[in-house]
């Protein structure tokens, strides 16, 4: 199984960076994980948050095959617990064996045209992350979900 976490704009901060670095290292024992940074577009006086979104939208599809499941990390999407988590990442390794490309937007979000193209939506919480932040959060929980799959002591049941 394939997995990528795809995010708009670099990481940014220092601390982030290596804690990402820690969590993908450990995930190469599971699985084929790689992080892909799509350009962020800048904010200027021509653009607004609508264009950003297309323009960015526009560079997400391109990259992406037909047959990717597509997983937007959306606050409106579907919230999981962590054993929730991992038995919707088995279940797609057991019975799509497709690459899943898990991704968080930029600053503004989607493009209409990325939320149609979208296989599912998942929410980490009700509140609202940094963009940069929670790219670490999804990572640390990718890897406490293949944990749980192997029935390993990282999770705490």
């Amino acid at each position: 199984m394939n997995i990528e976490l795809w995010c708009v704009g670099k990481t940014q901060f220092d601390f982030v960076s290596k804690g990402i670095e820690e969590f993908a290292n450990r995930l190469k024992h599971y699985t084929n994980f790689s992080i892909v940074y799509i350009d962020d577009i800048k904010k200027g006086k021509k653009e607004n948050s609508v264009s950003i979104k297309k323009r960015e939208g526009d560079q997400i599809l391109k990259r992406l095959k037909g047959d990717e499941i597509l997983i937007l990390m959306d606050e409106q999407g579907k919230g999981m617990d962590s054993v929730k988590f991992a038995g919707f990442i088995e279940n797609k390794m057991i019975y799509s064996g497709k690459k899943m490309v898990f991704l968080i937007g930029g600053a503004f979000g989607f493009s209409p045209d990325v939320y149609s193209r979208a296989d599912f939506k998942l929410s980490f919480s009700q509140m609202t992350f940094s963009h940069q932040l929670i790219r670490l959060c999804f990572v640390e929980q990718l890897y406490r979900a293949f944990t749980i799959i192997k029935n390993e002591k990282y999770h705490n049941i």
